[in-house]
């Protein structure tokens, strides 16, 4: 394959130091003890696209979801409220990009989905969605 894919372990380190100054930005949706809130099941989601505009450089698509992130890429490739890329060009999910992220709760999740985008965006990425 040529172009981009994966991301290096570098490139890995400096999405987890983004993510990390985000979170000291924002208050953190757990109490004190770490327990998970009931409102905290929503999920972003990245999902490996291969060749998504014909020109031989892979690509991404960022999403978030109130299901878990395997169920919903299950849905894009059967064609259930389906992103055409994902359907088309989508590979796997990845998790070593959004893991660490999950759950969360819908508002943030909202603004992870873009803060992620762009963070890939910003190293070169081709990305869809992140809206």
């Amino acid at each position: 394959m040529t172009g981009m894919s994966m991301p290096s372990c570098n490139e890995l380190s400096a999405i987890d130091d983004i993510y990390h100054s985000y979170n000291e930005r924002r208050r953190s949706s757990r109490n004190v003890a770490g327990i998970r809130k009931d409102s905290d099941h929503h999920n972003v989601y990245v999902v490996y696209l291969r060749n998504p505009k014909k020109d031989g450089r892979a690509g991404y698509y960022v999403g978030m979801t109130g299901l878990s992130p395997e169920r919903r890429f299950e849905n894009h490739k059967n064609g259930v409220k389906a992103a055409r890329v994902v359907k088309r060009c989508g590979e796997r999910l990845v998790p070593k990009l959004y893991a660490h992220l999950n759950p969360m709760p819908y508002a943030k999740a909202k603004e992870m989905e873009v803060f992620l985008a762009d963070s890939l965006r910003k190293r070169g990425y081709v990305v869809y969605g992140g809206h």
